[in-house]
């Protein structure tokens, strides 16, 4: 958005909003600490009998989650079924 007289208009399409609608907010970046990101270890995986699809080995470690939502005022629930392969470390999931 560019500011024009009366306003601001948009670069791309011209279109134009009075000075009243808009408010320009200028936020300042906290310095906030690291983010650690921490693995799940085999351990806490079940170890099922599922073929990858990419090196044929029989074993998978298997971790269902469950997902909930609404949409339309319509409220969903389902789960996700997420695979890695024990051998090449290939993942997949199935819902």
């Amino acid at each position: 958005m560019q500011k024009v007289s009366g306003g601001f208009s948009c670069s791309k399409c011209g279109n134009q909003v009075h000075d009243q609608a808009v408010q320009v907010r200028h936020l300042e970046h906290s310095q906030s600490s690291g983010v650690e990101v921490v693995e799940r270890t085999e351990a806490e995986y079940v170890t099922v009998r599922e073929i990858c699809p990419q090196c044929g080995n029989p074993e998978a470690y298997r971790s269902v989650s469950a997902v909930a939502g609404e949409h339309a005022g319509i409220r969903q629930e389902r789960s996700i079924e997420r695979l890695r392969c024990t051998k090449c470390q290939h993942s997949w999931s199935r819902t």
